[in-house]
């Protein structure tokens, strides 16, 4: 088996890192972001790899100049969330597992932006890196369909799961015994960061764009001058027979975009049932209980 250095850090990583230990592989070092604080009265905490590594025994440091010192054959890159400098990689090869299927979406949030864009499918390829940006040529890949109402952090951990089992098959031959790749093919797609106004709602698009929004996670829009989470919902479609608000406002029963019906919301196409909530400050509540506490008003809307 090979000597190999692991850089990654979010939970999505783990199960690569465990099965590289499972299959015989040295990993050191393991590098991983600097411990953060999650709120701000707590304490920094190590990133989900680094508590993995330290369970398994390994040395974990956030030094990134100690992949090259450490005599490790290749290095394996899994969601590290910091560009590689190219200096690096002239020194150490590596390779990349990447939750897309290359080039759909390149960059920092691939599973986020394939559930807003409503792809049908993803996946996941190990690729060698090179100082482009998700450009080298693919070793292998494989793809999965995307759940109608999967969520971000579901599809990223079924995501992590087989990004382990490809990379351990792409390493069966060890580091020295890597395959080629092929150049890659098709339409490249940016999938930049995921910003706050990117998961603000605005009801006056189609329900089923605003049920993405949902799943991707964090959404949000505004209730009485708060921020009002939208933990979970469902998107009605005009068309799709169920009694839909949307019809009520098109005969002039109900109001505007952004006004409940119980707890559907009027869009622009169609209606969002709410199921779950998080009001500022507080913790998530049913959809239902949120709207019996508030004792909405006449007229009153979200993101109004």
């Amino acid at each position: 088996m090979s000597r190999l250095a692991f850089l990654g850090t979010p939970d999505a990583a783990v199960p690569s890192l465990r099965a590289l230990v499972a299959a015989g592989h040295q990993i050191d070092p393991v590098v991983s972001r600097r411990d953060t604080r999650r709120s701000r009265r707590g304490d920094p905490e190590p990133s989900p790899v680094k508590r993995a590594a330290l369970d398994l025994g390994l040395h974990v440091t956030d030094d990134l100049e100690q992949v090259v010192s450490a005599g490790a054959e290749l290095g394996v890159v899994v969601a590290y969330g910091r560009i590689i400098p190219e200096r690096i990689l002239d020194e150490l090869p590596m390779v990349n597992v990447h939750f897309s299927l290359l080039p759909r979406w390149r960059g920092a949030a691939p599973v986020e932006r394939a559930i807003l864009a409503g792809d049908p499918t993803t996946g996941v390829c190990v690729m060698r890196l090179e100082a482009g940006l998700d450009t080298g040529p693919v070793l292998a890949r494989s793809e999965v369909p995307i759940g109608e109402e999967e969520t971000a952090h579901d599809l990223r951990e079924r995501l992590g799961e087989l990004g382990a089992e490809l990379l351990v098959e792409v390493l069966s031959g060890g580091a020295q015994g890597l395959p080629a790749g092929e150049p890659q093919q098709g339409e490249a797609n940016y999938a930049p960061k995921i910003e706050p106004d990117d998961l603000e709602l605005h009801f006056d698009a189609p329900a089923i764009e605003l049920a993405r929004i949902v799943r991707v996670g964090r959404a949000w829009t505004t209730f009485r001058g708060s921020r009002l989470i939208v933990v979970s919902a469902h998107a009605h479609e005009a068309h799709d027979g169920t009694a839909d608000p949307a019809s009520a406002r098109d005969n002039g029963e109900a109001g505007p975009p952004g006004t409940l019906v119980g707890a559907s919301v009027i869009t622009g196409d169609g209606s969002l049932e709410l199921v779950e909530v998080q009001p500022e400050g507080r913790k998530r509540v049913a959809a239902g209980e949120w709207l019996r506490g508030v004792r909405l008003q006449p007229g009153e809307r979200l993101g109004a």
